[in-house]
């Protein structure tokens, strides 16, 4: 049999190797040894043990890209993403406001690409369904959103802006505007019950710690603090994305917010579904080449001031000539600064699908982060998705290169950015595995660190052992039931070659489950972050 120590009890997982673990009680919870199952008893006598019949236990997961309250409102709310038209939809609506007849009505997550007709909603749409109700319904990928004529009434400031359209859905500013005007609809109850909800399925889903991009444009700073106040175990680091022009501005930013850096959704431009991510040639299924909201001037002095002051700096970018802009500032930055002095600030771009092997080549040598998205590439990629329909299948194609960036030395952090994209992470873990395009995946373990060790480096945290379960590493970790049982290999390997979960080659652990498409994902029986217990 073998053992794995945990917060002073003994446990019984599924490990093909004879090994052991020991960690500290909750005042210390660390990892304190690794060894021989035998050896392992001797040395901790008066453990308890626990038989955790064929389970599989490992680090557990770091969400590099949420939006908490949003997520929460979607868990507890209104959730498109299952709608299978635009009469499906506005059903799906009706009822919704029928079961909740006071209030806004806030939705989130439709998506016409895989409709049978893919025609938008439209204000009169839900005007013909809600009547002169306030309702807000955001695209899956949230760069745009249908409202209401009652709350366009009420956001009245939104009419003219950039973005504004009379009765299609609302992009850039425009949708910024609607969007604060329908959250200051919600009751802080509503708000602080879906921060609640977010963060509880998150430690159901083996999920230790998220990393919230808030932003003026997303949540607003009310949002933003109370979310950083938020009594929960899941820890938040937070990144807030506005744009600065000097050190004094940044310093003065990160001590209004808390945050821990000037990063996450500070917007260089849109998204491909929206038709608002930039590009250096039209979309395939529109006259337009997207929306730009920062130019390469202001990236710079951005990434200047951020560096100056030492603190992470970052950009949601999507776009191949969003991506040109911000390579272009690095450069410059680069050249005057010094490599070395950018890479110890930890700066990270945030998605970076349309990305150049030399482009990628250059982040990796100034040490740029990628917070990257798989599930982007399982839900829209591939030959008859989305990405192709708006860009065609050529440019399609190489989208989310993740294989690409790796090779390129660019360290890599898995996120979800929930709502988007559903919050468990062996679905984005599967998806980095198997990405649509042959050549573009990542391995197992290499998928399983950037979702675990990877988003605690990107979040600054570089002893070398968070995220892991190896001596000295905290007592971080979930416990997993698997399909058939123990653990199996994810791909037929000699011994000494087979892809394991670890970051440490011979910390002698299980392989991964199997994350074949046909087979259930493991389920999370247990999540501990640093010694307490925050689910099962």
């Amino acid at each position: 049999m073998t053992t794995l120590l945990l917060n002073g009890r003994i446990h019984s997982p599924a490990m093909p190797d004879a090994t052991a673990m020991a960690v500290g009680d909750g005042s210390d919870a660390a990892v304190r040894w690794l060894g021989a199952d035998d050896v392992g008893r001797r040395q901790f006598p008066y453990a308890e043990v626990i038989d955790l019949d064929g389970a599989f236990v490992a680090p557990a997961f770091v969400d590099a890209h949420v939006h908490v309250t949003a997520t929460g409102l979607s868990v507890d709310g209104l959730d498109l993403r299952g709608s299978t038209s635009r009469e499906d939809l506005l059903r799906r609506v009706s009822e919704y406001a029928r079961r909740h007849p006071e209030g806004p009505v806030w939705g989130h997550g439709w998506d016409e690409t895989g409709w049978p007709h893919p025609v938008a909603p439209t204000t009169a749409d839900l005007d013909g369904v809600l009547g002169d109700r306030p309702a807000y319904l955001a695209r899956v990928d949230v760069h745009s959103a249908v409202a209401s004529t009652a709350l366009r009434v009420l956001a009245a400031d939104a009419a003219g802006a950039a973005g504004w359209h009379p009765d299609q859905p609302l992009t850039a500013e425009a949708h910024h505007r609607v969007r604060a005007v329908a959250r200051g609809l919600l009751t802080p109850g509503q708000l602080t019950s879906a921060r609640t909800a977010a963060l509880d399925l998150a430690a159901r889903l083996g999920i230790a710690a998220v990393h919230e991009c808030a932003g003026p444009q997303i949540g607003g700073l009310d949002d933003w603090l109370a979310l950083r106040d938020h009594d929960h175990g899941v820890d938040v680091v937070g990144y807030w994305g506005q744009a600065v022009r000097t050190p004094d501005e940044a310093r003065d930013l990160i001590a209004a917010t808390g945050a821990a850096g000037l990063a996450g959704d500070l917007f260089v431009d849109g998204a491909l579904g929206s038709r608002t991510a930039w590009l250096h040639r039209p979309y395939t299924d529109a006259d337009t080449c997207g929306n730009a909201y920062l130019d390469v001037d202001a990236v710079y002095a951005h990434l200047s001031a951020c560096t100056a002051v030492g603190i992470p700096a970052g950009f949601h970018v999507i776009g191949d000539a969003a991506v040109a802009t911000v390579v272009e500032a690095l450069a410059r930055l680069v050249d005057e600064v010094g490599a070395p002095a950018v890479a110890r600030c930890g700066h990270r771009l945030e998605h970076l699908e349309m990305v150049t092997a030399e482009q990628a080549a250059r982040l990796g040598s100034w040490g740029i982060i990628a917070s990257v998205q798989p599930t982007f590439d399982d839900l829209w990629g591939g030959a008859d998705g989305m990405y192709a329909r708006r860009l065609g299948t050529e440019r399609a194609r190489g989208l989310n290169p993740f294989s690409a960036l790796a090779a390129a030395g660019v360290p890599l952090a898995l996120g979800s950015d929930s709502p988007v994209t559903t919050l468990d992470p062996w679905v984005g873990v599967r998806a980095a595995t198997r990405h649509r395009t042959p050549g573009s995946a990542i391995s197992p373990r290499a998928a399983f660190a950037a979702a675990t060790r990877g988003a605690w480096r990107a979040a600054g945290v570089r002893d070398g052992v968070t995220g892991t379960l190896v001596p000295g590493a905290p007592a971080s970790y979930a416990v997993w039931d698997v399909v058939d049982g123990a653990a199996a290999l994810e791909v037929a390997a000699p011994a000494d070659q087979v892809q394991r979960w670890s970051t440490e080659p011979n910390s002698r652990v299980p392989a991964l489950p199997r994350l074949d498409a046909d087979r259930p994902l493991p389920t999370c029986r247990r999540t501990v972050h640093r010694g307490e217990v925050l689910h099962g």
